[in-house]
This record gives C-alpha cells, sequence and structure tokens, in this order.
C-alpha cells in the first residue's frame, strides 16, 4: 500500500485528534461542561431563506441528478454574476468550477498548477495545515513564510523565498489562524514583487486566494478582492462558514478573466477534478447556494464571543490578537509554551489547539465558533488555569 497515505490516515491533523477527545469528554461528563474551541465548526444555523430553499428543492427529483462536470450551468452563471456585481469584475460563468467544498477546490488549483518535482508552492505562516497535505500531494515542496510580528504579509521574508521553481503562494484572508485581513497596500506590495519576479523569471506565479470566511469580518474592514488587484490569480471558496453549510461541502473556483491564458488555466483545473474524481459538486446544494447567493448566516454570536474572549483572556494578562475577521483568537501561550498549555487547559475541560500546527510556535488557537453560554461558561475555567501561572 502507499505508505505515505498510510501515515496520513494514521496520523491526523491535531485540530482533528483534538475534536475527537472533545466527543470522548462530552460522552463522560456531558457537553454543557466542555468547552471546546477545537474545530472550526460554525455555530449559527444556515439562513431561513436556505432551509426553506431546500425543502422546496429536495421534492423535486431532477435537483438529485448529474449536473455538467465543472457545474450547473445556471448556478455558475450565478456565482459569477455575483462576483461581477459585488467586485466589479467582469467574471465568465465558463471560469467557474463548482466544488465539494474548499478542499476539493484548492486541492483542484494545486493539482492544475504544479507541473514538476521542482515546483515549489508557498504558504505564509502561521497558515491552515492542510495546506501542507494538499501541496505535497501534488508532488510540490511547500515553502514557509514568515508573517510579521502583526501577522501580515512580509515582503521582504517572501522576496527571499521566491526562487525560479516558485509556481504559486496561497493568500487566506481573512485568516485562519490569526484572524487577520490583509489591508489593500499589504497586499499591493506583494503583487508588485510578484510582478516583478514574474518578468524575472519568465512565468507566471499563480496567487492561489483561500476565502472560506470572506464574509465574516468586524466593523468597518475591507476585504480586499485580489483578482481585482493581481492578474495571476484564482479564488477557492467555500459556503461552509458564512451560510454555516460545513457538513454539506459546497464551494467553488473562479479563475480571473485576467490571467494569462485563462481558459487554458480553466480546462487545467477542469483534468484536474477529473483526475481526482471532483466533478459534479452536490447538485442539490449547487442550486440551494445559487437560489440564495449573497445570504450569510447572523453573526452577531462570532462578534460577541470574540469580544468577550479578547478581553477576559487580555485582564487575565494573555497577549491576544485582536482578530479583524474569521472566527479565531490567536493567543500567546504563557512562557510560549503552547503544548504545555494546552495541555494544562485539558485539565479544566478547555479544548485548544497550539500553534505547531500551524506553522509557529508559542500560540494557541481558539475557534470561537460556538454559543455566547459556552464562552461565557468557560471563562471561570480560564481564570482557573491562568492561576496555574501566577
Amino acid at each position: 500500500m502507499n505508505e505515505k497515505m498510510l501515515k496520513l490516515g494514521k496520523n491526523r491533523s491535531a485540530i482533528r485528534e483534538i475534536f475527537e477527545f472533545g466527543n470522548k469528554l462530552r460522552a463522560e461528563i456531558g457537553a454543557e461542561n466542555v468547552y471546546d474551541f477545537s474545530l472550526g465548526n460554525p455555530y449559527p444555523p444556515a439562513p431561513d431563506c436556505l432551509t426553506e430553499t431546500l425543502e422546496k428543492l429536495i421534492k423535486n427529483p431532477a435537483v438529485h441528478a448529474y449536473t455538467s462536470a465543472p457545474g450547473a450551468q445556471s448556478v455558475r452563471e450565478a456565482v459569477a454574476n455575483s462576483i461581477s456585481t459585488r467586485f466589479g469584475l467582469a467574471q465568465p460563468s465558463s471560469l467557474i468550477y463548482m466544488t465539494a467544498g474548499a478542499a476539493a477546490s484548492l486541492c483542484s488549483v494545486l493539482s492544475a498548477t504544479v507541473a514538476c518535482k521542482d515546483d515549489k508552492v508557498v504558504v505564509f505562516a502561521p497558515y491552515f495545515p492542510e495546506y501542507k497535505v494538499f501541496i505535497e500531494a501534488t508532488g510540490a515542496t511547500v515553502s514557509e513564510v514568515m508573517c510579521n510580528d502583526k501577522f501580515l504579509l512580509d515582503r521582504d521574508n517572501l522576496e527571499k523565498a521566491l526562487d525560479k521553481n516558485v509556481v504559486a503562494l496561497i493568500i487566506n484572508s481573512p485568516n485562519n489562524p490569526t484572524g487577520a485581513v490583509y489591508p489593500k497596500e499589504n497586499l499591493q506590495e506583494i503583487f508588485d514583487l510578484l510582478e516583478k519576479k514574474e518578468k524575472e523569471y519568465g512565468h507566471p506565479i499563480i496567487v492561489i486566494c483561500d476565502e472560506p470566511y470572506r464574509e465574516l469580518v468586524y466593523g468597518d474592514i475591507d476585504v480586499p478582492y485580489i483578482p481585482t488587484m493581481c492578474k495571476n490569480s484564482v479564488v477557492c471558496y467555500s459556503y461552509s462558514k458564512v451560510m454555516s453549510l460545513p457538513g454539506e461541502r459546497i464551494g467553488y473556483v473562479a479563475v480571473s478573466p485576467n490571467m494569462d491564458n485563462a481558459y487554458d488555466y480553466f480546462s487545467a483545473v477542469c483534468g484536474a477534478g477529473r483526475s481526482l474524481g471532483y466533478v459534479c459538486a452536490p447538485s442539490l446544494f449547487q442550486f440551494a447556494v445559487a437560489e440564495n447567493i449573497d445570504k450569510t448566516s447572523d453573526f452577531t454570536t462570532y462578534a460577541n464571543n470574540g469580544k468577550t474572549l479578547y478581553n477576559h483572556l487580555t485582564k487575565l494578562g494573555l497577549d491576544c490578537v485582536n482578530p479583524d475577521g474569521a472566527f479565531y483568537l490567536f493567543v500567546k501561550a504563557p512562557f510560549l509554551n503552547a503544548e504545555e498549555f494546552c495541555e494544562k487547559a485539558k485539565k479544566y475541560n478547555i479544548l485548544l489547539v497550539p500553534s505547531t500546527s500551524f506553522g509557529v510556535s508559542g500560540y494557541v488557537r481558539i475557534s470561537y465558533c460556538v454559543s455566547e453560554k459556552t464562552v461565557n461558561a468557560s471563562l471561570p475555567a480560564f481564570t482557573e488555569l491562568m492561576k496555574e501561572y501566577k
């Protein structure tokens, strides 16, 4: 058998391991006594209008049939029209590929982009751990580039890593795990550098935009739409977080119409989807999201949870990154020992994820996409935890 796949199957991600530990703990002491901040599993329900659409669609046998491999044409048109209207980019539906969630989007795009074993893909640390798995599955090498001390993109660090073998980089904004949103000025200096290197090396460097949290921002925060700034870009999108549909696995790939050889690149995405078995995304949810294309869940809970935890933990003396988006709080562990902090937290039934999984050390990620009741109930437990460090 494939030893690499055997190893991946036997060693789940740290996030999933902690989540499974939480399942066992809930069975032993009751869910109300477990403060599980491990998995990005949205708490608010899907929008009512989506539920109503599903109730209507599910009675129609036609929605359970195969669609075209890249998705139903009416759905692709709805997605393209939404992008064109919201961001002022004339997005053709012929460059939209419907997928079974962001993972399928990323895997298809990476497989379409990586051409040989010498290719490299840049990820900005801290980063979502599965990027490494997805990239290495294509045969490419992961090139980690550290963000700056404010967790924004660092141009100088990137320039040191940009050799001729770099074919792509992944940008995730709002970011998992820091909650950072990269401002336009920060992105622009990165894209100016990429354009310079593309000319120097004589080949495009594809910017892969991982955007499952695009609409999930707090206050008057603008999330730049990268294809309006960088021509050689492709968006990998998921409705999992914004519509609270993580288990339904529905998303898309949107190739920028400004990309060099955009239609050939889209054909490569289609070919990758074919080779990986990612054809005809779940048809019921294709049609369901198309009818509710710009709807979102109610994010009030996330905003309240973020403020509550940030205020409480900073009062306890912890250094936290104040999130602009997503639903994660990135917290510096006492004495920069994240693993020890997570183990101590388990004694108080608090489940956290150490930052080692995200390519950096010394931090923990708190996923606060839970009920406000759970967050409020966890505060005394955090207080008791921090007494161990006084």
